[in-house]
């Protein structure tokens, strides 16, 4: 089955909570993808969790920053994304490209046929913890028998962008959101990399996007160079190949 014959042309309606960030400054979210996990060490990990040679579908792509590095060794991918600035953004980044694409869609209702998928990715992007089961749901829909479920988000454990991130969001808990995944059957990795920024300006201006004010200025003061250590959850979870006997 071709990439294109995957996509279901209708889509349908669903719930989108707006990127407090990537929606608003695209060309600084540009920036600041391209100062993270400087070392690969994201990379090296999700390389040894499962093959990424088949076809892959990445959710809430953004404009389409991964899908070049996806390409590079699968057979397809197709990035999915809810917000249209966004959607041309990622089209326009992979034009001329073979077997890679970017739709306008969302997590809880994937514009795709049923199993059609290696992997499926989700990075910073609505997987955050209790409140995503329709998601859930609807990757394992796309994702063939034994395909894999990968999911990576900033783990609030991990001082001191953890410690930033639970000063903005009191009510997160992310010893919580670890005892749901576990519930839902995920494998939970941890991976500590560095964000690495070229000038001081795009360090602070990052910071200011992804925080309150006077967290943003806290984390300013607190970061004296042009790098800062950030800690990864990685969660993986296995479609299963046959029937589940309870």
């Amino acid at each position: 089955m071709g990439l294109m014959s995957r996509i279901v042309t209708s889509l349908r309606a669903g719930s989108v909570l707006p990127s407090p960030n990537i929606w608003h400054w695209p060309d600084l979210y540009e920036a600041e993808n391209r100062a993270q996990d400087v070392d690969g060490a994201v990379w090296s990990l999700l390389d040894a969790l499962c093959p990424w040679t088949g076809d892959v579908l990445d959710i809430g792509c953004g404009d389409g920053f991964h899908l070049p590095r996806f390409a590079e060794r699968a057979r397809s991918v197709l990035g999915v994304e809810p917000h249209p600035p966004l959607v041309e953004r990622a089209v326009a980044r992979v034009a001329g490209r073979t077997g890679v694409a970017a739709v306008l869609g969302s997590a809880q209702d994937l514009p795709v046929a049923d199993g059609s998928f290696d992997v499926a990715h989700a990075r910073t992007a609505y997987f955050f913890g209790p409140g995503c089961e329709q998601g859930l749901r609807e990757a394992d829909r796309a994702l063939r028998p034994g395909g894999t479920l990968v999911i990576v988000d900033l783990d609030g454990l991990h001082a001191p962008y953890g410690r930033w991130l639970r000063a903005d969001l009191p009510t997160y808990d992310p010893v919580e959101v670890d005892r749901f995944f576990e519930i839902e059957g995920f494998t939970r990795h941890r991976v500590g990399t560095t964000w690495r920024f070229a000038d001081r300006g795009t360090l602070e201006a990052v910071l200011r996007i992804e925080f309150s004010q006077p967290v943003a200025a806290r984390a300013i003061a607190e970061t004296p160079g042009l790098e800062i250590p950030v800690g990864y959850r990685v969660l993986t979870r296995r479609k299963p190949t046959g029937l589940i006997l309870r």
